[in-house]
Formats: C-alpha cells, sequence, structure tokens
C-alpha cells in the first residue's frame, strides 16, 4: 500500500518572508542624489529693480568656456580662490576697493565685524565644464564655511560644525551668510 504524500505546512513560510521583507526595507539604505545646498531666490514678476550695490561690494567670478576664471577683473587661479573669497569677505585692511565693513550685534554673539551688502557674483560660459563649475562653487562654499568656522571657534570654542544649539548655529549663519549670486550662463569670453 502506498504512503500518502506529507504536505508541507507553508504557512509560517509566508511569515518569514514577510519579516524578511520588512527587514530588508527598514535596514537598506538608498542612494541620495546630493547636490549644491543653495536657496533660489523667489521667481521675479517683471517689475523688480535690482538692488542698489555699491560696486566695491562686489566680488566677480567668472569662467569662460575654456575653464579660466577671471577674479575681480583679473586672470585667477583655482587654488586661490578660496584665499582670495575670504580675504574679500573680510576685508582686514579696510581697504577701499573691497567691501564695506560695519559692527553688527547679535544676540547669541556680540558685536562683530561683517560686510555690508558683500555679494560674490559667479558667471558662467554655456562651454564651462562641469567638472570646472563644481571646483569654483566648492572653494566659494569652502571659503564660507571657515569663515564661519573660524567665528564659532572665536565665540564658542567649538568649530560650525559641531554646533547643536539652534540659536548659536543661526548666529553663525546671520552674521556669515552665503552671498553668492549666480547669473544665467553667458558667453564671457573664449570659445
Amino acid at each position: 500500500m502506498a504512503r500518502p504524500l506529507q504536505e508541507i505546512n507553508a504557512g509560517s513560510m509566508a511569515d518569514i518572508a514577510f519579516l524578511l521583507l520588512i527587514f530588508f526595507l527598514v535596514t537598506t539604505t538608498m542612494d541620495v542624489d546630493t547636490g549644491i545646498g543653495r536657496r533660489l531666490p523667489p521667481p521675479l514678476t517683471g517689475d523688480e529693480k535690482p538692488p542698489d550695490i555699491n560696486e566695491r561690494n562686489i566680488f566677480t567670478v567668472n569662467i569662460n568656456s575654456r575653464d579660466r576664471l577671471q577674479v575681480d577683473g583679473q586672470p585667477g587661479d583655482i587654488r586661490t580662490l578660496r584665499q582670495q573669497t575670504k580675504e574679500f569677505l573680510r576685508n582686514p585692511q579696510n581697504r577701499d576697493d573691497m567691501p564695506e565693513m560695519i559692527t553688527k550685534t547679535f544676540p547669541e554673539l556680540g558685536a562683530v565685524r561683517v560686510p555690508k551688502n558683500a555679494v560674490i557674483s559667479l558667471k558662467n560660459d554655456r562651454g564651462t565644464s562641469y567638472k570646472m563649475y563644481i571646483a569654483v562653487q566648492n572653494e566659494l562654499a569652502a571659503a564660507i564655511a571657515e569663515l564661519r568656522n573660524e567665528l564659532s571657534m572665536e565665540k564658542f570654542g567649538k568649530r560650525f560644525t559641531e554646533l547643536t544649539i539652534d540659536t548659536q548655529i543661526e548666529a553663525i549663519q546671520s552674521a556669515v551668510p552665503i552671498p553668492i549670486s549666480e547669473a544665467e550662463p553667458v558667453e564671457v569670453g573664449g570659445e
């Protein structure tokens, strides 16, 4: 007499598969695209005038189609751009060709010497390589990050990235904003 086939109880297998699915969904990390963190200005309505900014308060950085830099009208170098940007935003000698400095009082920081309406104007050519564009953005962001770290070390004894108190973070961000103005790509020069 033939023995009847044994049935496998698959009810618990479905539970195990469901638990494994939940485990992988919870523990798996997704790649998140990262980019340049900038807050874009609100869209223009068409009748707005550009703000009046004194010429000395504008630090111009142009990149042509051959990836050559022009900083404040002079040929520039990516290796010195960070230092030039910091020098412009600090204006330690109170030079007339750099931004006007004022002393501003912040609740968490006290009196801090900051530039008045300083702007870093970045213009790219349509032919500028993405690599050069990112390199320039990195140098400008690094200059601002270093200025924030220096102020944070002076006032709180910690680097800006180590601050955990929101009011301190906001105070440093207010004292050292990201004053980068980026125009539409144009024909800056070169081919």
